[in-house]
């Protein structure tokens, strides 16, 4: 009777773990998604180089600039130009490995997740999938809530209408102390998931007419602003002592998520191979000038318990006298958040479809229009989520729980680099011979170096000794020293990360350090959320899950 009963449970944990340790064969790209190039299933390349770059600049420049300065900047005062150059330090490492990995898998979407199954396994890719995906819902429901209280504040401008606008119509209205309704956000929300189901064309062409205007705006607040600069307002720089300052670089970490969306709009890319790596690097580089600029500025402007949370610019140069100054920055906050919100919306579709093709969720995800080529259904769904969000809950409730996903999934990306290139060093006769495999040596290095970088993180969030912080240091430089001598890397073809495997390694010790100053809420829901992707993966994905499909790799 026992063993009847228990029989069950060992059929049932092998096929789970049978299925999760599976991953993605790696071609080379010429292989099985350059065929999707001319399939008249896949989507349509039509974005070149100046398109990929103006996404990668649509995607981050918005609510980094337009809000994000005015929350972080509550916490550290000016030290938020710092939060801003610690995250885009770290993302600039993250960029070379995304740069590598986009110029060496077929052009097909998926980005970190298609990275991930191919370089670990299915489980470990459905997990990143899913903390990444909750970064972009999050963002844009965020994004939306500061897009409507900037289109009231631009039509407030109007005299008949000013005070007449009631505040939860854009601006927030709190209810029941836990909840904030929002009537317009959503409304944006569906406007421009309409948008983007017509077309990646005519998205595009949107995307790349409002993300010049925004940048014009923003160098023009940056020059008029700086003859506004009080050097004593920079004074004290860190109020609030160096841990606010890095609390503030994982929010603002998520203000530099464009190169994800570049990487993520592969299959639409004319020349992925070349205008990819080009595109991730190249709209980093100009997204981290303007923020550290815009920083510098609005701290200098005004002391920063005075700066705005929900439109800091605009308020600070109002607070100057120059109204019409404020003016052209609510419009050109307008015009940022849309591209910015845009651009994660269409993001977000081109994951769901790439885990609908691979069977991990439902075959509705990978269902592409017959005529416009978009996966609508996956677009809706992104846009149902973001404004059942938006619509309920505050901006600040979002923020604080924001990044925890990118942070883990740029490091997963980051050790895919080094596993992608292994090349096994031991000799066939001797390989029969070890406990451990070279792979799973190398694995163990890597979480050596991730675990190494949260202890040292939270040594120093928790006050301890400087001391304390430099023993997790040396044993993830010991780590990363024995991925160099007891592997053999190869040379990929296109874009190659420099320093492999010291500079992916440093990128993981950096965001899992970084990853420890994230605040409690967002450990809450790192751990409920990968509880609740377990359970749907045990229940659904390892069903249905087929690594072997036409997205396939």
């Amino acid at each position: 009777m026992t063993s009847l009963s228990s029989s069950p449970n060992p059929s049932f944990c092998s096929r789970f773990w049978s299925s999760a340790l599976r991953s993605k064969p790696l071609a080379p790209p010429s292989g099985g998604g350059a065929i999707r190039m001319n399939s008249g299933e896949g989507l349509v390349r039509r974005l070149g180089l100046l398109d990929l770059i103006l996404i990668g600049i649509g995607a981050s420049i918005g609510a980094g600039i337009f809000v994000v300065t005015g929350t972080v900047a509550h916490d550290a005062g000016p030290g938020v130009t710092i939060s801003f150059i610690i995250a885009g330090i770290s993302c600039v490492l993250n960029a070379l490995c995304y740069a590598e990995l986009a110029s060496r898998f077929p052009a097909v979407v998926g980005g970190a997740y298609l990275y991930t199954y191919s370089a670990f396994n299915e489980l470990t890719a459905f997990l990143v999938f899913t903390q990444l995906m909750l970064d972009y819902h999050i963002g844009a429901a965020s994004i939306a809530r500061s897009l409507a209280s900037y289109v009231i504040t631009v039509l407030e401008l109007i005299p008949s209408l000013k005070d007449t606008i009631p505040s939860w119509v854009g601006h927030g209205q709190e209810v029941l102390g836990a909840l904030s309704i929002n009537i317009l956000a959503p409304v944006i929300l569906v406007l421009l998931t309409l948008v983007l189901c017509r077309g990646v064309k005519e998205s595009s062409i949107l995307n790349s007419i409002m993300t010049v205007i925004k940048v014009l705006i923003v160098l023009f607040v940056i020059i008029v602003g700086a003859f506004k600069v009080d050097v004593s307002n920079w004074s004290p720089f860190a109020p609030n002592g160096p841990k606010s300052i890095l609390t503030g670089a994982t929010v603002v970490f998520f203000a530099y998520v464009g190169f994800d969306a570049v990487a993520n709009s592969a299959e639409e890319s004319k020349r992925p191979q070349r205008d990819l790596p080009l595109g991730i690097i190249g709209s980093l580089a100009v997204c981290i000038v303007l923020y550290i600029s815009v920083c510098l500025v609005i701290t200098g402007m005004i002391p920063y318990k005075n700066i705005g949370e929900e439109a800091p610019l605009a308020k600070a140069f109002t607070a100057k006298g120059m109204k019409y100054v404020s003016v052209l920055i609510s419009f050109g906050a307008v015009a940022g958040l849309t591209t910015t919100l845009l651009v994660g919306l269409y993001v977000q579709s081109r994951l769901y479809l790439g885990l609908g093709r691979d069977g991990l969720l439902p075959a509705i995800f990978a269902k592409l229009h017959p005529k416009r080529h978009t996966p609508v259904h996956s677009q809706v769904w992104v846009g149902l989520i973001a404004s059942v969000l938006a619509g309920l809950l505050n901006v600040r409730v979002l923020s604080h729980i924001l990044s925890v996903g990118s942070l883990t999934g740029y490091s997963v990306v980051s050790a895919c680099v080094v596993a992608i290139r292994w090349k096994d060093k031991t000799p066939s006769t001797q390989a029969s011979n070890r406990r451990i495999s070279t792979r799973a040596e190398g694995i163990i290095c890597l979480l050596a170096v991730a675990f190494s970088g949260f202890a040292g993180g939270l040594i120093f969030r928790f006050g301890a000794s400087f001391l304390f912080v430099i023993v997790p240091s040396v044993f993830a430089i010991f780590s990363a020293v024995a991925l160099h001598l007891r592997h053999v890397y190869t040379d990929p073809p296109g874009f190659s990360c420099p320093g492999v495997p010291l500079i992916p390694s440093l990128s993981i010790f950096v965001n899992m350090f970084l990853f420890a100053q994230i605040h409690y809420e967002a450990w809450v829901r790192f751990v409920v959320l990968s509880i609740v992707t377990l359970g749907i993966y045990a229940f659904y994905g390892q069903f249905h899950a087929n690594p072997d499909t036409a997205n396939g790799v």
